[in-house]
């Protein structure tokens, strides 16, 4: 019958503190494993150092080699196995298999709305304590009161699927009571329902120049929002993405080399499946210099090799914009107000990009910034779907937000963390 579900993925720790743990995934292949695996990987909160990846067509073998992205990052590294399982496709006829694991996306949505007194950096804390239990962030709202209370409805969904169990929420109020302490006032759990749908239909639009400046397909140097790129763009720029097909008679080489960052994989193997290419080969070298190899073998999901040059064109710009510029980060002016912006593209599935939210809020309760207002929505433009995270930002001392200077220094901040910088 061939190996069991469990075998399909091991997870072994590195002989030294110091050293990575090596992922193992061998199972049979589908157009965008590669691409589901790297996802969870940076939802787990961990960095690729180095991979390899074959397939034959039918059956694929990864090695990753991860480490926490921070030394106080608490790893579930048994949860992780159970997720990159239940995203493998199975490799034993169903029926000596038990029940599947409901997908992510059939799970249900729930509430969570809370009341609390408003302070610095408490919706990060929320989120951190969301991301350690593994609940996905859907969507949030977040208000603040004229009598300094914050009202906040996160939409969840729960990647155990035990949300709907007594346990599983007492668990949850538990540690959010941990956290906001004697400064909740009130806290909800309960299935979404209508206010959901409501939400999903009824996100806020953006102003034409802040629309046009944030989902543009190029950058240029004279920013008119605050979207001006750091120091690092240097950096960015000098990316190489090539193709050769004189290696092999099958395939397409690709060739890619470019500065490090976290989600570096991610946003390749991202591209790579919403326009159904297949990675038969590739290999992931270490860090060398701040800077990132990456050669893979690929063909078109039908077997063909890419040999159009006008595609083998298209496919090299395309990766080298996704490389140059992945999370699109502004501050703009909301009518008396300061809101920042950041944008990913979604996958063709409508999956978002992972630890947006998490990074975003930990940067700006960093800088010791107070967030007023903060919600998710979803935007088409550029015939791509976007997911837009919206904060209104609040005044203090230390940060005048209509100085050019200060407006540049929080969206470096917010960028290099989004990076891993």
């Amino acid at each position: 019958m061939g190996m069991t579900s469990d075998d399909a993925v091991l997870i072994e720790k590195g002989k030294k503190a110091c050293e990575p743990y090596v992922v193992t995934v061998n199972c049979p292949d589908k157009t965008g494993l590669g691409c589901d695996i790297c996802h969870t990987i940076l939802e787990f909160g961990l960095y690729i150092t180095r991979g390899d990846v074959s397939t034959d067509g039918i059956w694929c073998y990864v090695v990753l080699w991860v480490i926490p992205r921070l030394s106080s990052h608490v790893v579930r590294w048994m949860n992780l196995k159970d997720r990159l399982l239940s995203i493998c496709p199975p490799s034993i006829p169903s029926f000596y298999l038990p029940s599947p694991r409901p997908s992510s996306s059939s799970s249900p949505v729930y509430l969570l709305k809370f009341c609390s007194l408003d302070r610095k950096g408490l919706l990060h804390d929320v989120t951190q304590v969301l991301d350690e239990l593994e609940h996905t962030i859907q969507r949030v709202k977040v208000t603040t009161t004229p009598d300094g209370c914050v009202l906040d409805l996160f939409f969840i969904k729960d990647n155990l699927e035990l949300l709907h169990t007594k346990e599983r929420q007492d668990e949850t109020y538990e540690q959010l009571y941990n956290v906001l302490g004697d400064s909740i006032i009130s806290c909800e759990l309960k299935i979404a329902g209508v206010q959901y749908d409501n939400l999903q239909h009824n996100s806020s639009s953006l102003p034409p120049l802040v629309a046009e400046e944030l989902f543009r397909f190029t950058l240029s140097d004279k920013e008119p929002l605050s979207q001006a790129l750091s120091r690092d763009v240097s950096e960015l720029k000098r990316a190489t993405v090539k193709t050769d097909n004189s290696l092999s008679p099958l395939h397409t080489l690709l060739q890619i080399n470019c500065v490090d960052q976290k989600g570096f994989l991610y946003d390749i193997m991202r591209t790579l499946k919403d326009y159904n290419i297949q990675i038969a080969y590739g290999r992931f070298l270490p860090v060398n210099k701040d800077r990132r190899e990456l050669d893979l073998f690929i063909q078109y999901k039908d077997g063909k090799k890419i040999v159009d040059p006008e595609k083998q064109d298209a496919l090299c710009s395309l990766l080298k914009m996704e490389l140059l510029h992945p999370l699109r980060v502004l501050i703009a002016n909301r009518g008396p107000d300061t809101e920042l912006l950041v944008a990913n593209p979604t996958e063709l599935s409508g999956r978002g990009r992972p630890r947006v939210f998490y990074d975003v809020t930990f940067a700006l309760k960093s800088l010791g910034i107070c967030i007023f207002l903060a919600e998710i929505g979803r935007h088409t433009a550029a015939e791509r779907e976007w997911e837009v995270y919206r904060f209104l930002l609040e005044e203090n001392r230390n940060f005048q937000l209509s100085n050019i200077v200060v407006r540049n220094q929080i969206v470096d901040k917010v960028r290099r963390t989004l990076m891993g910088w």
